[in-house]
């Protein structure tokens, strides 16, 4: 169908030829029907950019057209045609989505005009969609590392709504790389050539924090000898991102609301003045309790969290941990080639990390310097990361809170008994202090075949027959 294509419903006939006959000559291919019905045949099958439709129509009313044609399309432009003196009919259509209303009788000119803007809207939206998926391709994930479905959920938001305005919230344990989604947000954006103004909220005094984000004006308060300019202010054209943001004191929250909501500050002892920032904010908090706590305003909530991007923890996207493994050894090698043993590679897999990827980088760096040789063994990883020493008030197991299946943990504990045995099915079923043919009938149940390699061997001790 023609991109000028207009879908004309009147049960008006000499309405309905005028009108094709205006449109055609303006240079717009017509489509026109007598009924509701027979209009929404027409649009399923030609999907015209623009729909004019009388309100007042035997069998579906203009109403109900408009109604199923923004539900099917919403982007499709519809102008109603009402009788005069019912502009409140009009009024009524563009409650429900109509872009504009033609009053009986009408001008040639004027319903040339209003299928003109129409067009032009099109236009405008079609260019904004064009826009958008070209930043979205902008966006920049080179810095965060994950294939795991959970972070390509995460990778598929941010490209979404990278593009927009819209203030976004990130949620997520500390370490997880809340920053550097907002980077990610702000590198994507059409704001991305303004300045990138990170605040972390729990690292400054409250006390400061309000002139640290809002500026002040000299002599405002004692110490005060001259203006200083706040971080928003130092935002301006860009993106603030207001870190730990669940921190930020009671008392400030009605003044970040009031800058959000009119796009205006006021510096301390200074008069309020605009600005145009893009905020992003992060918290590691539970924000629920915080606003059944009453920590948190729900109103400055629901402000900040108009897109909310929830990061998962390590030990959610386990599949992540060798591609972060290798990311950070590449990094802190300093050119040298290093590689990591399968024994190491499962530990650092199988543990939970609570500091999330800042404590699996932290523990990369560590072993990358303290490492015996080449490749990194299981006796360079930290003693947590080993399981040694984890037995603490009276357990030995630090279960996510989501839950984790039984099987799961009983196939984890018969594999890392096997692993720290040299893979000598005597003495892991020793270690777990069942009869060895219950640890054999475990490795069949579960699959577990896996033979030793020959440093295995060495630190193992003899190989069973039948490993």
């Amino acid at each position: 169908m023609s991109r000028r294509a207009v879908l004309v419903i009147d049960d008006d006939d000499s309405l309905r030829r005028v009108i094709e006959f205006t449109l055609e000559e303006a240079g717009h291919a017509v489509l026109t029907a007598a009924d509701g019905e027979t209009g929404l045949r027409l649009f399923e099958e030609n999907r015209p950019a623009v729909v004019l439709t009388d309100i007042q129509m035997p069998g579906l009313s203009g109403y109900e057209v408009l109604e199923r044609i923004k539900a099917d399309r919403p982007d499709t432009v519809v102008v109603v045609i009402t009788a005069f003196g019912t502009v409140e009919q009009a009024v009524e259509a563009m409650k429900k989505g109509a872009f504009d209303y033609l009053t009986k009788p009408f001008g040639r000119e004027e319903l040339r005009l209003v299928v003109e803007k129409a067009f032009a809207v099109c236009g405008l939206r079609e260019e904004n969609a064009r826009l958008r998926e070209e930043l979205a391709e902008r966006v920049d994930f080179s810095h965060i590392v994950g294939i795991s479905d959970a972070m390509r959920e995460v990778f598929d938001v941010v490209r979404r709504v990278a593009a927009s305005e819209a203030t976004v919230l990130v949620t997520g344990e500390s370490g997880t790389g809340k920053e550097l989604i907002a980077r990610a947000i702000h590198n994507g954006s059409e704001r991305r050539e303004g300045p990138f103004v990170a605040v972390n909220c729990a690292a400054i005094p409250a006390d400061l924090l309000e002139s640290e984000l809002f500026g002040h004006r000299r002599g405002a308060f004692t110490g005060a000898v001259h203006d200083r300019q706040g971080k928003i202010a130092r935002a301006e054209g860009g993106t603030l991102f207001l870190d730990e943001v669940g921190e930020l004191p009671l008392e400030l929250q009605p003044k970040l609301l009031r800058a959000l909501q009119e796009r205006e500050i006021e510096p301390v002892g200074g008069n309020p003045q605009r600005v145009d920032v893009r905020v992003v904010a992060a918290t590691n908090r539970d924000v629920e309790s915080a606003l059944a706590e009453g920590r948190f305003r729900e109103d400055l909530y629901y402000r900040l969290a108009v897109i909310p991007v929830e990061l998962p923890p390590l030990r959610q996207r386990r599949e992540d941990i060798p591609l972060l493994m290798r990311h950070f050894l590449d990094k802190h090698a300093d050119g040298a080639t290093i590689s990591i043993s399968d024994a190491a590679q499962e530990s650092l897999v199988a543990y939970d990390w609570p500091g999330n990827v800042r404590e699996l980088e932290n523990a990369v760096e560590r072993m990358v310097l303290l490492r015996r040789g080449e490749t990194i063994a299981e006796s360079d990883l930290p003693a947590k990361v080993r399981g040694e020493g984890s037995r603490t008030g009276g357990g030995v197991l630090r279960l996510p809170a989501e839950g984790y299946p039984l099987e799961d943990l009983e196939k984890e504990a018969v594999t890392e008994a096997l692993r720290r045995n040299g893979w000598n099915q005597t003495k892991a079923a020793v270690f777990l202090r069942v009869p060895r043919h219950t640890l054999i009938y475990r490795m069949e149940k579960y699959g577990i075949k896996k033979k030793p390699d020959a440093k295995s061997m060495e630190e193992g001790g003899e190989k069973d027959a039948d490993v």
